[in-house]
């Protein structure tokens, strides 16, 4: 027998468990029929469903050729999935099982919800994109129809609440309706007595929540219009993941912290004004490549990191538009601490998140309002952790297309800014050029958006370059009064105390921002190597730059830093690492450029250079 898997990737699987090679269009065919009443339709009902969007003439003679193919792959088979006539097209059902009978199969109630919960999660036919506004609608009500039925047999369970297991299996259930519709009170009374350990003998509040549902199959196998009305999904809610922790070792109190996420998971649904995103799609999220097109995807506002060490559980809360850390904090993770720390956590981010939320509602209904610019600004934002001028340049073309689609998208204009610092740096020319552009997109970012940090931050930035240290100053100080917790700006504000004769505070600042970032940008390794080398910490200024994934930007500091110990060995192998990548560069014509408000730092700096062989 044949299996027709729906969830995760379409696609029909044979009685050894392989994949059978198949026509989308086949499985799509094979799908609808399978999720009717009757599995059967007439030829141009099918022709109809595939080809929507093509003459009817047209339609049927693709059904023919579909036919045809779908013939010559079953020809050797014993028992073939399709009775075609010269009318109609019959699913044989002997033939032919399907991951959809989950929902038609009678048991008791606990292992029947945990079925359909662990099929739906995977997402019904995940990996087509319909290629029709006919399929598109069939797949819609299908995942409506499916919604409903978890939420039916989530009802049904209720009352194996008590056995072994079950907490689990219908909170995960509980997580993915409310993930789906924020607006189930019902539901969300539920899990929030669930979670607090309330008597399950209580009534359910009926008043204000949705109905009992009692979930019908239509004829032709999809929801009834008012199943639709009901199961529509309000889209307006900002949506919250928080992540699982990682942690270098996997041992005992990873777990713990684990659990403790998905806990206070269920906490936060008690909030009205943010959808929570389940578990199950936080942990894909957590162990995607692609975190940020991930997240970009499914319309994510904020986004809780967690990291676990020997230090205990640090978390922060990150508004993903921006990238900027508005909340974080570190938790001790012991046995006899988990119970308040439960309830510590879930209630620093509820206020954190309701907070934010006000302040940044206007911001995010911007950004979703622009998904195009939005998706560029990503692009652009992903290109430029990397300081390569080619890496530079195409983030710069990424974030004019941004403005492109909307002309006043304050978050390209601060990029467009970034990069011109960036190329400025990496080239090490002196070309003022590339910072009188960056000085406008900066300022252009302010202008139309003077409560955010990034803008001020680019301005101090470009500030710097120039050769205006106090203004630069004075632009990251406003940038971190806006966004204390914004780690970006606190490093740039330590990158800039560099510069204006203050390492020893650019250092502890840099350090205060690696421990919001822990798994820090190279920049950050960076400013940090600086500040350390103007305290004449060399070892240390090695070790930040040893920790750097791309040390490209570094090798010159590194060198100074080498020389300034006698490692002559060393020295020589990051300068000639440095005049690989810039072979034009001047120790004099750079010092002339690179702006220190004291001189006795560009005497340590030219030493340092001078020794290591520049």
């Amino acid at each position: 027998m044949l299996h027709l898997q729906t969830f995760g990737d379409l696609r029909l699987i044979d009685a050894n468990g392989e994949p059978v090679r198949y026509p989308i269009k086949g499985l799509l065919m094979m799908a609808h029929l399978y999720a009717g009443a009757s599995h059967e339709l007439s030829r141009y009902e099918l022709a109809q469903f595939l080809w929507s969007d093509v003459e009817a003439e047209l339609a049927r003679l693709n059904l023919r050729k579909l036919i045809s193919r779908i013939r010559e792959t079953d020809g050797g088979r014993a028992e073939i999935p399709f009775d075609f006539t010269a009318t109609t097209v019959r699913l044989n059902t002997q033939a032919v099982s399907s991951d959809l009978d989950v929902f038609r199969t009678a048991g008791p109630p606990l292992e029947r919800l945990n079925a359909i919960a662990e099929l739906t999660q995977r997402g019904f036919i995940g990996n087509i994109k319909p290629a029709t506004k006919l399929i598109d609608t069939w797949m819609r009500a299908q995942r409506d129809a499916q919604a409903l039925q978890l939420r039916q047999a989530l009802l049904d369970a209720l009352p194996d609440v008590e056995k072994s297991g079950a907490a689990r299996i219908i909170s995960s259930a509980a997580l993915q309706i409310l993930e789906r519709d924020p607006n189930d009170e019902q539901v969300r009374a539920f899990l929030q007595q669930l979670s607090g350990g309330s008597s399950f003998g209580e009534r359910l509040p009926s008043g204000n929540g949705p109905a009992r549902v009692e979930v019908k199959r239509a004829e032709t196998g999809g929801a009834t219009s008012a199943d639709i009305e009901r199961a529509s999904l309000p889209l307006i809610l900002p949506r919250l993941v928080l992540l699982p922790p990682t942690s270098k070792h996997a041992d005992a109190g990873l777990a713990l912290a684990s659990a403790l996420i998905e806990d206070v998971t269920i906490e936060l649904c008690a909030l009205r004004n943010i959808s929570i995103v389940a578990p199950h799609t936080a942990g894909q999220i957590r162990r995607d490549s692609e975190k940020a097109t991930v997240v970009a995807r499914h319309s994510i506002a904020y986004l809780l990191d967690t990291r676990f060490s020997d230090e205990g559980l640090f978390a922060q809360l990150i508004y993903f538009p921006t990238d900027e850390i508005i909340w974080a904090h570190r938790f001790v993770m012991t046995p006899d601490t988990l119970p308040r720390q439960r309830r510590l956590i879930a209630q620093q981010l509820t206020l954190s998140v309701a907070r934010e939320l006000a302040e940044k509602e206007e911001e995010r209904l911007r950004f979703e309002a622009n998904p195009e610019a939005y998706h560029a600004y990503l692009v652009g934002s992903s290109l430029m952790s990397k300081l390569t001028l080619p890496h530079i340049r195409r983030a710069r073309k990424a974030f004019k297309q941004s403005l492109s689609h909307k002309a006043d998208f304050s978050p390209s204009f601060t990029g467009l800014a970034r990069t011109f610092t960036s190329e400025w740096l990496v080239t090490a020319q002196g070309n003022n050029e590339l910072l009188h552009l960056a000085e406008q997109n900066a300022l252009r970012a302010i202008e139309r958006d003077p409560a955010s940090a990034a803008g001020h931050r680019e301005l101090g930035v470009t500030k710097l370059y120039l050769g205006d240290v106090d203004a630069s100053v004075a632009a990251l100080h406003l940038a971190e009064e806006l966004s204390p917790h914004f780690a970006d700006v606190i490093y740039s504000h330590a990158d800039t105390l560099v510069h204006a004769s203050r390492p020893g505070d650019a250092l502890a600042k840099i350090q205060r921002a690696i421990s919001l970032n822990p798994i820090a940008p190279d920049a950050y390794l960076w400013c940090a190597a600086g500040a350390s080398f103007f305290l004449e910490q060399y070892e240390e200024a090695i070790a930040y730059v040893e920790a750097m994934k791309d040390k490209a930007p570094a090798h010159r500091i590194a060198a100074a830093s080498c020389a300034m110990i006698g490692d002559r060995k060393r020295a020589l192998f990051h300068r000639q690492r440095a005049e690989s990548i810039n072979p034009v560069f001047d120790v004099e014509k750079w010092l002339a450029i690179v702006p220190f408000k004291e001189q006795w730092q560009k005497e340590l700096y030219r030493e340092g250079l001078l020794r290591a062989g520049f």
